[in-house]
């Protein structure tokens, strides 16, 4: 399975009053690790915007396993759990750079048209892309 990693540096502004990463900012480092399996992959998703499509969130599921702190480094673990006509998965792990996992989560992506938000398929917008991820995927939809 291919799996890409991304390090980030958890700054003093992504921690809560307690000191501790606060929650939805494991939300922008998924973010941050699908932007970089895709790179890894030889596509950009600014090209697919600039080609006039979108992959909105439409499900989203985290579990939190183990806090985060200013001064630690996240290791963002991504990979496309599954991929269908129209929705791709992915799975994620974050974890400390001991390698202890601090959060485990999937989100779900609809690619869409992005004048009118109907969904396309993939492989109609990009056959060498729809074909990698058919190549790494985990399972089918």
């Amino acid at each position: 399975m291919f799996v890409s990693k991304k390090e980030i540096e958890i700054r003093y502004a992504e921690t809560d009053q307690m000191g501790v990463v606060y929650h939805a900012n494991y939300l922008v480092w998924m973010e941050i690790g699908r932007t970089k399996l895709i790179e890894d992959l030889g596509f950009t998703y600014a090209g697919l915007e600039a080609e006039g499509y979108l992959a909105p969130v439409i499900d989203l599921s985290i579990q939190y396993k183990a806090a985060m702190k200013y001064g630690q480094k996240a290791i963002v673990h991504t990979w496309v759990e599954s991929h269908g006509k129209l929705r791709t998965i992915y799975g994620y792990e974050i974890r400390h750079e001991d390698g202890t996992l601090s959060a485990t989560a999937t989100s779900e992506h609809v690619l869409v048209k992005k004048e009118n938000f109907r969904p396309v398929s993939l492989r109609k917008v990009n056959e060498a892309w729809e074909a990698k991820y058919n190549d790494i995927k985990r399972s089918s939809n």
